[in-house]
């Protein structure tokens, strides 16, 4: 510390003046602590939101609860943590929404963990640097700042994993939904009928897709369009098999074809697709081998083959 206060008077000049900053930006420090904390204590008793929460349902784990109301409390600071670009908000919420966070607070909770993060990894970086004798001071606050930007990224990172994970559980359960819908409404059963009983059958086996399609069907009996609730389906979940799938439906609905019809159109269409997506993934296997092969494979073969070859000649060399 010592050192960093050495340097700061080099680069002023004058320790007076050094002095009154490191007042002046502790008091500011102090003062935006103090009413952060007067904000959020000021959110927890509030009265609305303790009766709201006292009318709401007591089945959530208590970790959810605490996570809930975090965020809400931190509503009146949330203007100065969420950007202020509207675009790249929605753009954010769409990424939580894919990831399957629909709470109204997820993305004050999401920008609330970065903030928090770019702030307590640097102060734990610098904390530790004092067990670390061997780190010299001036690389100090490059490891803090790129603490400070693992703390920015590492949630993006986090979020796009989980984006790609949940698209994937969507996508190995979308070929089962497919065929149960044609069996359910070459069977006889309206489409919204058709989207419960299959979201009822694969409820155990892919709960994420059983899911989105239940919302599906209850946004059709409380009075959204079915095109709307099948565009609001496909975005939602963000695949463009369900995409191609819910822009069948659309315009099967509004030109009166048979909605079997197309369905068996689009399933067989859909089969032939998963088959050459799997010969595409097997003809791209010979390829992706060959790195393998050459790092790890063959090195173990020529030493195994020509090993004892090559001490053998080093022995007989030795000798002369």
């Amino acid at each position: 510390m010592q050192a960093y206060i050495d340097q700061l008077i080099a680069l002023l000049g004058d320790e007076i003046l050094l002095r009154q900053l490191v007042v002046w930006l502790s008091a500011a420090s102090v003062f935006v602590l103090v009413i952060g904390g007067a904000f959020i204590a000021m959110s927890f008793t509030d009265p609305v939101r303790g009766r709201v929460g006292f009318l709401a349902p007591r089945k959530k784990a208590p970790r959810e609860n605490l996570l809930v109301k975090t965020a809400t409390s931190l509503g009146p600071v949330a203007a100065f943590v969420l950007p202020q670009n509207e675009l790249e908000r929605n753009k954010v919420m769409m990424r939580l929404y894919h990831a399957g966070y629909r709470s109204p607070t997820a993305l004050q909770l999401y920008y609330f963990i970065k903030t928090l993060l770019m702030v307590v990894l640097p102060l734990m970086m610098l904390v530790a640097s004092r067990w670390i004798p061997t780190l010299e001071s001036s690389n100090v606050m490059l490891w803090a700042f790129g603490a400070s930007g693992i703390g920015m990224l590492g949630p993006n990172f986090v979020l796009h994993q989980l984006v790609e994970r949940r698209k994937r559980a969507l996508s190995n359960g979308f070929p089962d939904a497919l065929d149960l819908l044609v069996v359910c409404v070459e069977s006889g059963l309206g489409l919204a009928a058709a989207i419960q009983r299959v979201a009822d059958e694969l409820e155990v086996s892919h709960p994420e897709l059983a899911t989105e399609l239940a919302l599906v069907n209850a946004e059709i009996r409380v009075g959204v369009a079915r095109e709307q609730a099948l565009k609001n389906f496909a975005d939602r979940t963000g695949l463009e098999d369900i995409r191609g799938l819910v822009g069948l439906l659309v315009q099967t609905m509004r030109f009166g074809t048979g909605v079997a019809d197309a369905l068996r159109v689009y399933s067989d269409e859909f089969r032939d697709k998963r088959a050459q997506k799997a010969e595409e993934l097997a003809a791209k296997m010979g390829t992706k081998l060959v790195f393998p092969l050459v790092f790890c494979m063959f090195p173990v073969f020529f030493i195994v083959a020509i090993g004892t070859a090559v001490l053998r000649l080093i022995d007989a060399f030795a000798n002369f």
